[in-house]
């Protein structure tokens, strides 16, 4: 065999091979309080199935937007129903194939620092009294579940309307959290994960579950290929269940 031919084949062969070892790729669209144990579930994935797994935060509002336009997700975990039911209304999700995989409540924080003590939440001149003039950090109550459900329950306690004007709309919960990590803000409502992460907030203040409506995290397949399902899968196994009790979802 002339060399040329030798060569051809070996490069062949090594092609084959390469194409063999190399990892499908998925990408899973994820809310942002999310972040940290949808990161360390893709990690165990990836070590377990040896399939690569490249994670997408953001708000519900964008992930869901984002799908409706065509987002080349695989899987997507939303922080409420109200956004993947509008994908599975426009078609894009299948309703069956929805799980809720997490639940989470919420509480409101102030930065370490702060002198301000636990106070009740109901008490509209406590909310005063603390911001003083200032703003309180939360997620978009237009479009950010975090803030949604902090209006709800805040509506729900009498408070909302003596203190909506004082508002300071985040385009995602870490967000609303980063300003009262640094001192923006006296005071923000973000989810108990997030607040269990930062050691540059105390928790002040937590909210009754039944104020709002559950925080619940639906996780749902966009792709239904063999990888996506797996990894489907994998959200709702023991594996799965211990990281997000380690990053305090209930």
């Amino acid at each position: 065999m002339k060399a040329w031919k030798r060569y051809a084949c070996l490069a062949a062969i090594l092609s084959v091979s390469s194409a063999a070892n190399a990892t499908v790729g998925l990408k899973v669209y994820a809310a942002s309080s999310m972040t940290n144990a949808i990161d360390e579930i893709a990690q165990d994935f990836e070590k377990k199935y040896n399939v690569s797994v490249t994670p997408v935060y953001g708000g519900s509002a964008s992930i869901a937007r984002q799908i409706l336009s065509g987002a080349p997700a695989d899987v997507i975990v939303l922080a409420n129903t109200k956004w993947m039911n509008y994908l599975i209304e426009s078609g894009k999700i299948k309703g069956d194939d929805v799980t809720n995989i997490a639940r989470n409540s919420l509480v409101a924080v102030a930065p370490r620092s702060s002198k301000v003590a636990l106070f009740d939440v109901s008490d509209a001149k406590a909310w005063k009294d603390i911001l003083n003039g200032n703003r309180l950090a939360l997620g978009n109550p237009a479009t950010v579940p975090a803030g949604m459900y902090a209006k709800e329950s805040l509506s729900h306690l009498g408070v909302w309307k003596s203190i909506e004007r004082q508002v300071a709309p985040a385009k995602n919960v870490r967000l609303a959290l980063t300003f009262v990590e640094r001192g923006e803000t006296p005071l923000g409502i973000v989810y108990k994960t997030d607040a269990h992460l930062s050691d540059k907030v105390k928790v002040i203040a937590e909210f009754a579950n039944d104020t709002h409506a559950d925080i619940v995290y639906p996780a749902a397949m966009v792709n239904n290929s063999t990888q996506s399902a797996q990894f489907f899968q994998y959200l709702k196994s023991d594996d799965a269940k211990r990281v997000f009790a380690h990053y305090g979802f209930q």
